[in-house]
C-alpha cells in the first residue's frame, strides 16, 4: 500500500512540475514571439526609409543600423510579381541558389505577410519566421519533460534493483541458515535410524523413520542450493516429473488424482537442476490439489515447441481472479490462512533465475480451474 502511495505522489509531481513548465514556457515563448513580431515592424519601417531615403539623408546610417542588428530572423522580401527582392538569416548553403530560397519561402508563406506600401501604388511583402532562439525555446520543455522522465525511470529502476537485491540477500541467508539448522539434527537422526535396525523388532518403524530422514535430507539440499549457481544437467523431463509426482500420490487426498499427459515426444531432455526443479513441481502441484474441492484433478502436460519445452500444471479448482495473475508471485501474498506466501515467489526465482524459463498463469477462470505453464529453454 505503502509502494503504492509513493508511486502516485512521484507521478503526481512528474505531472506538476511538466504542467507548471509548459504553462510557463509557452506564455514566455509568445511574449518573445510578440516582441519578434515588434521588431519585425521596426526592421520594416528601416527598409522602407532605406528605400526612399537619398544617400544623403542624415538618418540612412541609424537605419543600415537597425538592419544589420536582425542576425536571427529569417526574412523575406517579394515583389507583387513574387520575385524575391531580398533575404536574411534563411537556412540556405548557398546564397545565390535560387531553388533553395523559393523552398524557404514556401515555408516562410505559412504566416501572413507585412505589406510594405512604396506609394504609387507599389507593394512589397515581406515574411518571416520565428528566429532560432524561439525554436530552440519551444523544444526546451520536452526535452526538460524527457530529462526528467528518464531520471525518474532511472531512479525508479535503481530504487527495484536496490529492493531486489536486500531481498535476494534475505533469501540466500534464510535459505542457508535453514539448511545449517537442518544439517546436524538430520545426521544425529540417521545414526538412530541404524541403532534401531539392530533390532529385528523395530525394523519397519526404522524403514520408516529412514524415509522421512532421507526426505529432511532433500529439503535441506534444496535450501543449501539456494544462493548457489547450480549444477544443471541435461536429463529426460518426464522421468524428472514422474519421480515427484509419485511422491505426492502418497501424500495427497484420494479424492484427487495426478496425471502425467506426455504430448509429441516421449522422452524431451531439459537442462535442469532436479532437486530445484522438483521443488518447484511439487509447490505448484500441491497448490493446485489444495485449490480442489471435492474430487478432482491436476494434470500435468509435457510438450516440446518450436522454441521451448513446456510444462502446463492444470487443475479444476476454484480458479483466480484476473488481477491476481502476477499479484500472487510476489513475496507475503497467500490465499491460504496458514500460508507464508513464499512457494510461488521461489517458485519463479528457481525458474527464472536458476534455469533461464518462465514461470506464469497461462489462464484462469473462477469455479473451473486454473493452469500454471513453465517454458525452459531447448536443450
Amino acid at each position: 500500500m505503502h509502494k503504492r502511495i509513493w508511486k502516485l505522489f512521484l507521478l503526481i509531481g512528474a505531472i506538476t512540475i511538466g504542467l507548471f513548465t509548459l504553462i510557463y514556457t509557452d506564455d514566455l515563448t509568445n511574449e518573445l514571439k510578440e516582441e519578434e513580431r515588434k521588431s519585425v515592424k521596426i526592421w520594416m519601417q528601416a527598409i522602407k526609409q532605406l528605400t526612399e531615403s537619398n544617400e544623403g539623408d542624415a538618418e540612412l546610417g541609424l537605419t543600415l543600423e537597425v538592419i544589420s542588428q536582425n542576425t536571427t530572423i529569417p526574412i523575406v522580401i517579394i515583389d507583387a510579381q513574387s520575385e524575391i527582392i531580398f533575404h536574411r538569416n534563411l537556412n540556405v548553403s548557398e546564397i545565390e541558389d535560387t531553388t533553395l530560397i523559393k523552398l524557404e519561402l514556401e515555408k516562410l508563406k505559412k504566416v501572413d505577410p507585412f505589406v510594405i506600401d512604396l506609394g504609387d501604388g507599389e507593394l512589397q511583402y515581406l515574411y518571416y519566421d520565428d528566429s532560432v532562439l524561439i525554436k530552440k525555446l519551444e523544444w526546451f520543455p520536452i526535452i526538460q519533460l524527457s530529462v526528467v522522465a528518464l531520471f525518474i525511470f532511472i531512479a525508479y529502476v535503481a530504487f527495484n534493483g536496490a529492493r531486489k537485491a536486500e531481498q535476494d540477500q534475505v533469501w540466500v541467508g534464510m535459505s542457508k541458515e535453514t539448511a545449517h539448522q537442518l544439517g546436524t539434527p538430520t545426521s544425529s537422526m540417521l545414526g538412530w535410524v541404524d541403532l534401531l535396525k539392530m533390532k529385528e523388532e523395530n525394523a519397519d518403524i526404522a524403514i520408516e523413520l529412514e524415509k522421512d530422514v532421507q526426505r529432511l535430507q532433500v529439503i535441506t539440499d534444496r535450501f543449501s542450493k539456494i544462493g548457489s549457481k547450480p549444477e544443471l544437467i541435461e536429463q529426460p523431463l518426464v522421468l524428472v516429473v514422474e519421480d515427484i509426482v509419485a511422491y505426492l500420490k502418497r501424500r495427497i487426498a484420494t479424492n484427487v488424482r495426478l496425471n502425467i499427459v506426455v504430448g509429441n515426444e516421449p522422452y524431451l531432455f531439459v537442462n535442469v537442476n532436479k532437486v530445484l526443479f522438483q521443488w518447484v513441481l511439487e509447490n505448484l502441484c500441491k497448490n493446485a490439489v489444495d485449490a480442489i474441492k471435492g474430487n478432482g484433478q491436476v494434470d500435468i502436460i509435457l510438450r516440446k515447441t518450436k522454441k521451448h519445452v513446456e510444462i502446463d500444471i492444470k487443475d479444476n479448482g476454484k480458479g483466480l481472479h484476473r488481477n491476481q495473475y502476477k499479484s500472487i508471485f510476489k513475496p507475503g501474498y497467500t490465499t491460504k490462512l496458514r500460508g507464508w506466501g513464499l512457494g510461488l515467489s521461489l517458485a519463479r526465482r528457481i525458474v527464472e533465475g536458476y534455469h533461464g524459463g518462465k514461470l506464469f498463469v497461462k489462464e484462469s477462470e473462477l469455479g473451473k480451474g486454473s493452469t500454471f505453464r513453465i517454458t525452459l529453454p531447448k536443450v
